[in-house]
């Protein structure tokens, strides 16, 4: 069963006087109940614009998302019916309003679900925070224990989606896997499916059943995660797993991947990558592969 189904996706910004940005340029992915994909790029290849689109916050210019069969519509002025669908952001303190006790803003998530039943307290007890914090302001916690109460803010609406768009990667090394490993716990055990958003490979490896990568818009490889971890097949995934520090004493840097990621508003021709890739053919250059789940001229499905 398929809870979340995005075909083909394109995402276009525009501004007068610019050059039209395809941020995402025919992304398709899907995530099931249950089920934890990672997501996983370098900045600026579209992670956050996906996700954005995903809950509404981004038109979509081409293609698809749907949700539990039903398309998802864009955000706008009137209010549309609840999707099912949550947001963990980036930074938690921007998205928790500075003014209010965060136990009021933990009840409006309960108060939407029609949960009548549990107590703010409970949904922080439930993420490792003390009941009592439910009568604080934002600013009197850390980084991870702010994430912690956007979670349980996130998990109070009981979403059937709960998206991470990149939301460890404001905290420091000790909190990042603990913030993902419990989103990773909640979701599953709510039966909900999570989309994890991140450029850190080795915790996404720790938390996710299926890895998709993203590269300049486009996903290039979709796998099962020990999979794709062992055997990484194009060069791009390849490249992100060889920049991975290996804590093995022995004091090797990790291998540095070449170049930036090119500009969205003027992407290379042919295969995205192939201004970076060290095994580029004269193919890559010339027509962009569009099959999947490894879109690489080397490993063209069969005719």
């Amino acid at each position: 069963m398929t809870l979340l189904a995005i075909d083909d996706l394109v995402v276009e910004h525009r501004s007068p006087g610019r050059p039209i940005v395809r941020a995402v340029a025919g992304a398709s992915l899907a995530v099931g109940p249950g089920e934890v994909v990672g997501l996983v790029g370098e900045s600026g290849c579209g992670k956050s614009t996906l996700a954005r689109a995903v809950c509404g916050l981004n038109p979509v210019t081409e293609g698809s998302i749907t949700f539990d069969g039903q398309p998802v519509t864009p955000l706008g002025l009137r209010k549309r019916k609840l999707t099912g669908i949550q947001m963990v952001f980036q930074d938690p303190y921007a998205s928790l309003n500075p003014r209010r006790r965060v136990g009021d803003q933990i009840a409006d998530g309960l108060r939407t679900s029609g949960d009548t039943a549990t107590a703010p307290a409970d949904l922080l007890e439930r993420v490792g925070l003390p009941r009592d914090f439910a009568g604080r302001h934002p600013h009197e916690f850390s980084g991870g224990q702010r994430q912690r109460i956007a979670i349980a803010r996130a998990l109070a609406a009981r979403p059937r989606l709960l998206i991470g768009d990149e939301p460890i990667s404001a905290l420091d090394a000790s909190a990042q896997s603990q913030v993902a490993t419990l989103m990773r716990d909640l979701a599953v055990d709510s039966g909900a499916g999570l989309l994890f958003i991140s450029h850190d490979l080795s915790v996404v490896r720790l938390i996710a059943d299926r890895i998709a990568v993203m590269y300049l818009g486009k996903i290039v490889e979709v796998g099962n995660t020990a999979e794709v971890w062992a055997n990484p097949r194009h060069p791009y995934t390849q490249a992100l797993l060889r920049a991975i520090p290996k804590p093995d004493g022995l004091g090797v840097l990790p291998a540095e991947l070449p170049g930036d990621v090119p500009d969205p508003a003027h992407p290379p021709r042919g295969c995205r990558f192939n201004p970076r890739c060290p095994l580029v053919m004269d193919i890559c250059r010339d027509k962009e592969p569009d099959f999947g789940p490894v879109a690489c001229w080397l490993h063209e499905p069969a005719t």
